[in-house]
């Protein structure tokens, strides 16, 4: 299973923070926050997030400042970082580009703009280990090659359908609502419709059901979808 990734959130408003926070929880996500520069870097010492969401305008330095800072150290270096900006001008996103943001969020922003962007950019950036083979009970998922085999025999699944099993398999066992899915596998598109979750839930248990694999793939009455380790 893929460890919970760990956020650090970067800004002085109460208001943004606790909208961040109450987003990124319903996710999953681990976070702290931080209302300053100073707060931030000792937050990092402590504990190195996997992606920071950083404020531009900040009472001690600025975001730019800050993210130019981390960028030249070493042990800040590889942390990707999304800057949230009320500054959508070209220059100005420019700036943040040159001294090494991953990408923007521009306020005002809806909570699944963001979560979209911040899957977006850890997808980019995921681990070498999070490519390698996923099996549970004889189901195997090979992410390089797009290949899925149920006991040997190849199981042919379309792209969304791919997708979906990949995040199933790597994060079993626990319910995700349809919202959390379309954020999890659908990433940018976010005005799809939740509906569109059960269609290629239907679609996935189609073509595992050939193998007996579709009982795996859960439905949480009132909830959303659960994926099970081991065939029922």
């Amino acid at each position: 299973m893929v460890d919970e990734k760990y956020i650090l959130v970067v800004d002085d408003e109460p208001a943004i923070l606790d909208m961040i926070e109450f987003a990124l929880k319903r996710q999953d996500f681990k976070i702290k926050l931080a209302e300053d520069a100073m707060q931030a870097m000792t937050s990092i010492a402590e504990h190195k997030p996997d992606l920071i969401l950083l404020d531009w305008m900040l009472p001690d330095v600025s975001g730019v400042d800050l993210a130019r800072r981390m960028k030249r150290d070493d042990l800040t270096r590889s942390i990707p970082i999304i800057m949230i900006t009320a500054r959508a001008e070209e220059g100005d996103k420019l700036r943040g580009f040159d001294v090494g943001v991953d990408d923007y969020v521009t306020k005002p922003f809806s909570p699944r703009e963001l979560i979209a962007r911040i899957n977006a950019v850890l997808r980019r950036v995921t681990p070498e280990q999070a490519r390698q083979d996923i099996e549970m009970d004889g189901l195997n998922l090979d992410p390089i090659t797009h290949r899925v085999n149920a006991n040997g025999s190849v199981v042919e699944l379309g792209p969304t359908e791919f997708r979906l099993l990949q995040f199933f398999m790597t994060h079993p066992e626990r319910v995700y609502s349809r919202e959390q899915l379309l954020d999890r596998v659908w990433g940018q598109n976010v005005y799809i419709e939740e509906r569109t979750v059960d269609v290629h839930i239907r679609r996935l248990r189609k073509e595992l059901s050939e193998y007996g694999y579709d009982k795996m793939i859960q439905t949480v009455r009132g909830s959303g979808y659960r994926f099970s380790k081991q065939v029922t």
